[in-house]
C-alpha cells in the first residue's frame, strides 16, 4: 500500500489479496536462488498480470534479490529497480517482462516448451524444474490466453503451473459485465488438469497443499482457480472496483494498517524480521542449487552453459552455404537449406510456424515434431495460432538453453507485433521469420499483402530487421540472427530471386551491388527489388547515365554506422532513390528520392501486380531520368 501511496500510482488491490500465494510461493514452493538469480534449473515465477508488480518487488525485497527499501520507495520513479511494471533484465528475479495482459501466460507456455525439451534432451537430473504464472481475469479474457492455453493442453505441458486469481474484478466494474466465461469448464476442454481451489488464499498452509498437488501432476498443465477478495484487508476497498487501480489514501492505508494489527509506519519492514527471510530464502535456494551441481560432472555442466551463450560467428560462418551469382531461388527456401546447412552447429534452434511450416521455410532436416510423446523434437507445429507462437517464441528465449524460430506469413506480424515489442523490449533471442512479404504474393490480393509492415517492425526499437536481397543475404542474415543478443526478423520473399549479391551487405546493413565511376544517382533497394535496381542501373548506362546500386537488408544496422560510413555508401551530394516494394515511410531520413508503395495492393499475378505499382526497372529509370531532369 505504502509504494502506490508514495508514488501517486500504482495498483494495490490485487497485490495485497495475493500477498499470502506469493509469500508460500517464493518460500516454500518455488526451487530458486536468490544468490544466484540465473541458476538455469531454477523454477520460473511470472507474474502475467503485471499490474500488480509492488507485489513481486515485495517479495524479491523480503527474499533478498538485491532490491533495497529505498528501491522500493522509489517505485514507478525515473530509473528505479521498480518500474510500474516488471522488466526482465532490469531487476534481478523477474523472468520475463509483463504487463500487457495475457502475454505473461503465453511467455510461460513457451518457457514450459523449453524446459520439457531440455529436459528430455539433457535428462531430468540436469533440468527438471517447474513455470509458474499468475493471472488475473484480464489475462484469461485476452484473446491471446485461449490460444496459448489450447496449445498447452495439446501439448500436454504438466511441468506448467498457472494460478488463476479470481478475484471478478476488472477496472470498470464486476466481471458480471462483461464476462460469464466458465473458466475451469474452458480449461477442461483444453485438456488442462483443474483445480478449484476455493476461498483459502488467507490460509498459507492449505496454499502450500494445493500449490504440491499442483506441481505434482503428470500428463497435464494445471490451473489452480483461488478465489481471492481484491483489495482486502482494506475496510474500505474490499470487493470493490476501486481498490484495482486507484491507490489508496493515507486514511485508506491507516485504517487497513489497524485492521492487520501493525504500526502506522510508512515501510514498517522490522530488520529481524526481513534478515529472518533472507536467511530462509538464502540456505534453501543454495541447498537446491548445491544438491543440483553436485550431481553433475563439469562437462554436463560445460554443455549446458553452452546453449545459454550467444552463437559463436565464426562456428556458424564456417558451417553457411554459399550460393552461385546467377541461381534463382525465393528466399524463403534458401533459408530452409541454411537451416538444413547450420543444423548441426546449432543443435539448440528449435524452430516451428503457425501451420505454415512449409511455406516459410522454418522447417529443420529430418526432425519429428514436438509432442506429448516425443520432447526431443525441435519442430514445434504451433497451429493456427500467431500470437500465442509469437509469445511462447519469446518465453522460450527467457528461459534460455534454445533458439527460437517461428515462421508466418509477413501480414500476420500484425497478429505478433504484442509479442514482437516485448521481445525488443527484452532482448530476447528469438527469430521471427515472415515470408511472402510483398504485393509479389499475388492472386491473393491485399489481404495477404503486406504493405505498411516493414516500416511498422523499423520503428521498434531494439528489433534488428533483416530483408535480404537474395539466398546469399539470407545465409549471412541467419549468421545476424544467431549471433545477435535480442530479436529478429527475417523478411523473406515468396517468388524466385536470382542471387547477385555476395551476402555482405547484412554485416553493416548495406553495400554497393554494383559500382561506377562518377556515379550520378544511388539506387538504394532492398529484399527482392534490389535485382530490379541491378536491371534499371544497366539500362541507365546504355543511356550514358551511371548510377551505383546499393542492397540495404538492415535499416537499422545501416543507421548504427558513423554519418561517414553511411555517406560513403548513399553521398548527399548526389541523388539517391529507394527502391522498396512497400511503404515509402521512413525513408526520407536516407534518400532523397522514393519509389514504393503508399497504397494497398491488388488480386493478380505477382509480377503484374508489382508491374502495375510501379516495381519495375523501367519504372525506376523513368523515375531516375526524372529526378536528373534528363
Amino acid at each position: 500500500m505504502d509504494a502506490p501511496l508514495y508514488a501517486k500510482s500504482g495498483h494495490q488491490g490485487t497485490a495485497m489479496s495475493l500477498a499470502p500465494l506469493a509469500h508460500v510461493m517464493y518460500s516454500r514452493i518455488l526451487r530458486h536462488n536468490p544468490t544466484d538469480p540465473t541458476w538455469m534449473n531454477r523454477d520460473r515465477f511470472i507474474l502475467s498480470n503485471g499490474h500488480a508488480s509492488i507485489l513481486q518487488y515485495s517479495l524479491l525485497f523480503l527474499g533478498g534479490w538485491g532490491l533495497t527499501l529505498e528501491d522500493i520507495k522509489q517505485f514507478r520513479q525515473w530509473d528505479s529497480l521498480t518500474p510500474g511494471h516488471p522488466e526482465v533484465g532490469h531487476t534481478a528475479g523477474v523472468e520475463v517482462t509483463t504487463g500487457p495482459l495475457g502475454q505473461g501466460f503465453a511467455n510461460a507456455v513457451g518457457m514450459a516448451i523449453a524446459e520439457e525439451h531440455l529436459r528430455s534432451t539433457h535428462g531430468a537430473d540436469a533440468i527438471d524444474h517447474h513455470t509458474f504464472v499468475i493471472v488475473g481475469d484480464g489475462c484469461l479474457m485476452e484473446g491471446v490466453s485461449h490460444e496459448a492455453a489450447s496449445l498447452a493442453g495439446h501439448l500436454g505441458l504438466d511441468h506448467l503451473v498457472c494460478i488463476f486469481d479470481d478475484n471478478k474484478i476488472t477496472i470498470d466494474g464486476s466481471t458480471d459485465m462483461t464476462c460469464s466465461d466458465d473458466v475451469p469448464m474452458r480449461f477442461r476442454s483444453y485438456g488442462w488438469n483443474v483445480i478449484e481451489a476455493g476461498a483459502i488464499a488467507e490460509d498459507c498452509d492449505a496454499l502450500e497443499k494445493v500449490l504440491t498437488e499442483a506441481r505434482s501432476h503428470r500428463g497435464a498443465p494445471t490451473l489452480v482457480v483461488l478465489s481471492t477478495h481484491i483489495g482486502f484487508p482494506s475496510p474500505d476497498f474490499t470487493d470493490a472496483h476501486e481498490a484495482h487501480g486507484n491507490p489508496f489514501n493515507a486514511d485508506h492505508v491507516a485504517r487497513t494498517k489497524e485492521v492487520m494489527g501493525i504500526p502506522n509506519e510508512a515501510f514498517w519492514a522490522p530488520d529481524d524480521l526481513v534478515a529472518a527471510y533472507r536467511q530462509h530464502m538464502s540456505v534453501r535456494g543454495q541447498e537446491a542449487q548445491s544438491t543440483w551441481t553436485g550431481n553433475l560432472a563439469d562437462e554436463r555442466l560445460s554443455t549446458l552453459m553452452r546453449t545459454h551463450a550467444l552463437a559463436q560467428q565464426s562456428e556458424v560462418s564456417a558451417s553457411l552455404p554459399l550460393f552461385e551469382q546467377g541461381a534463382s531461388i525465393a528466399t524463403r527456401q534458401a533459408f530452409q537449406k541454411v537451416l538444413e546447412a547450420t543444423d548441426t552447429t546449432l543443435p539448440h534452434v528449435i524452430a516451428g510456424a503457425a501451420d505454415l511450416t512449409g511455406n516459410t521455410g522454418a522447417k529443420l532436416p529430418g526432425q519429428k515434431g514436438f509432442s506429448e510423446s516425443h520432447r526431443q523434437g525441435r519442430q514445434v507445429f504451433y497451429g493456427i495460432r500467431e500470437h500465442a507462437m509469437g509469445s511462447a517464441l519469446v518465453g522460450m528465449a527467457l528461459h534460455g538453453g534454445v533458439i527460437p524460430v517461428g515462421g508466418t506469413f509477413f501480414v500476420f506480424a500484425d497478429y505478433m507485433r504484442p509479442a514482437i515489442r516485448l521481445a525488443a523490449l527484452s532482448r530476447a533471442r528469438c527469430v521471427f521469420v515472415f515470408s511472402h512479404d510483398s504485393v509479389g504474393v499475388g492472386e491473393d490480393g491485399p489481404t495477404h499483402q503486406p504493405v505498411e509492415h516493414l516500416a511498422s517492425l523499423r520503428s521498434i526499437p531494439g528489433l534488428q530487421v533483416i530483408r535480404p536481397a537474395d539466398a546469399n543475404e539470407t545465409s549471412q542474415a541467419w549468421l545476424a540472427a544467431v549471433t545477435h543478443d535480442g530479436p529478429t526478423a527475417l523478411i523473406l520473399s515468396r517468388q524466385n530471386l536470382p542471387v547477385v549479391t555476395d551476402g555482405a551487405a547484412v554485416a553493416h546493413g548495406a553495400a554497393f551491388v554494383t559500382t561506377v565511376n562518377n556515379p550520378v544517382a544511388t539506387i538504394v533497394a532492398t529484399g527482392s527489388e534490389v535485382h530490379v535496381a541491378v536491371e534499371a542501373a544497366q539500362l541507365l548506362n546504355k543511356d550514358s547515365i551511371s548510377v551505383n546500386v546499393i542492397s540495404m537488408p538492415s535499416v537499422d544496422r545501416f543507421s548504427a554506422l558513423s554519418a561517414a560510413q553511411q555517406n560513403a555508401l548513399v553521398p548527399t551530394s548526389i541523388p539517391s532513390i529507394s527502391l522498396e516494394a512497400g511503404s515509402t515511410f521512413g525513408w526520407s531520413s536516407i534518400t532523397t528520392h522514393h519509389i514504393g508503395i503508399d497504397r494497398f495492393g491488388a488480386s493478380a499475378p505477382g509480377s503484374v501486380v508489382m508491374e502495375k505499382l510501379g516495381i519495375s526497372a523501367q519504372n525506376v529509370v523513368a523515375r531516375v531520368k526524372e529526378v536528373l531532369a534528363v
